[in-house]
């Protein structure tokens, strides 16, 4: 489908999020792994479709959670197996985001943009200016993703539920709208995802130069 789409890059996270338990002992699933990616890797490959495997924090899977782990893990995937690249994700598990960034170098194909609440850039406390200079100074000249997943605020005190939410029925699979809730959001309105693409776009734009 990627190849179809005339896309370059696909995204991979080798467990399903909200899985935090292992299934097997870590010499067999790692060897599972491998295995499985190699096939994904190789058909990438042919079709001139570059694989990244992004990390996540320990929260959402319990199997690569470092950016350490994801280099090994595409070094012995091979076919020009690189890294997507979250902060949000990283910040959670790395000592240093920056240092992390500069290990990953040249290897990272895609970047993810959300602040570390999951809000949009500038809504939190990431120096977006350090963050943009490293990836440049890494070579990095790839796009930028932006991946906002806001909380649902159900309580008193905030109003985000009805300003977020969006009220319209809607035809998502099952597997689709599990996917939302697992990582704590909800089905937004596409006035309130574009403002946080708006949001983001602004916080960023000046340091693209």
């Amino acid at each position: 489908m990627c190849a179809e789409l005339g896309g370059k890059i696909v995204t991979v996270v080798p467990g399903r999020v909200g899985k935090i338990v292992p299934t097997s002992t870590p010499e067999n699933e790692w060897k599972w792994v491998v295995e499985g990616l190699r096939e994904v890797a190789a058909l990438a490959q042919e079709k001139n479709v570059r694989i990244g495997l992004e990390p996540l924090n320990r929260f959402e899977t319990y199997f690569l959670n470092r950016t350490d782990q994801a280099l090994a893990l595409a070094d012995e995937v091979g076919y020009g197996c690189g890294i997507a690249f979250d902060p949000f994700h990283i910040a959670l598990e790395e000592k240093d985001l920056f240092a992390a960034i500069r290990l990953c170098g040249s290897r990272i194909i895609d970047f993810h943009v959300a602040d570390n609440n999951r809000l949009a850039a500038g809504h939190g406390s990431f120096d977006w200016s350090k963050i943009m200079s490293v990836l440049a100074e890494v070579g990095y000249d790839g796009g930028l993703a932006v991946e906002c997943m806001p909380p649902i605020d159900r309580t008193p005190v905030g109003k985000f539920g009805a300003e977020q939410l969006e009220t319209e029925a809607l035809d998502v699979l099952p597997e689709q709208l599990q996917f939302i809730i697992d990582h704590g959001s909800g089905v937004l309105s596409d006035a309130y995802y574009t403002e946080l693409l708006r949001q983001s776009a602004e916080t960023i734009r000046p340091f693209l130069d």
